[in-house]
């Protein structure tokens, strides 16, 4: 199994960079169900990110991407179950995908709640918003 870093998958989601889309594309074909790659949680939110703020890439393309990703079987995903259901839940929200996923580690956790600052994501159930 390799590990897949947040650019090399940038540059197979995006090809703008030619040379570099290219040794993505190669190194992405020999993956297989035997040989997977691997993508942990970090690639994945660092990932949607860079697609978001950097290329501009509106949420629903990019959870389409991570779901295909998820779905490959020659990909292992880090929790992909926590990370599917975040998915699914940015996409109807439009509630952050971090938010999201820290939610989802929680729960898994056992925690009862999230607490934050943040008065968007404390409108997600199981998110509550500290203030004074």
């Amino acid at each position: 199994m390799i590990a897949l870093d947040t650019n090399v998958l940038v540059r197979f989601l995006t090809d703008d960079d030619p040379q570099q889309a290219r040794i993505a594309r190669q190194a992405m074909s020999e993956l297989s169900e035997e040989e997977p790659g691997f993508i942990c949680r970090e690639v994945v939110l660092e990932l949607a990110w860079v697609l978001e703020r950097a290329y501009g890439v509106k949420p629903s393309r990019i959870a389409d991407a991570l779901d295909g990703l998820i779905a490959t079987r020659e990909i292992v995903v880090e929790t992909a179950d926590d990370i599917a259901s975040a998915i699914a839940a940015w996409r109807d929200s439009g509630a952050g995908l971090g938010d999201r996923m820290i939610l989802a580690a929680a729960q898994r956790a056992g925690a009862e709640a999230v607490v934050t600052f943040d008065r968007k994501a404390a409108r997600i159930p199981g998110m509550r918003l500290l203030d004074g």
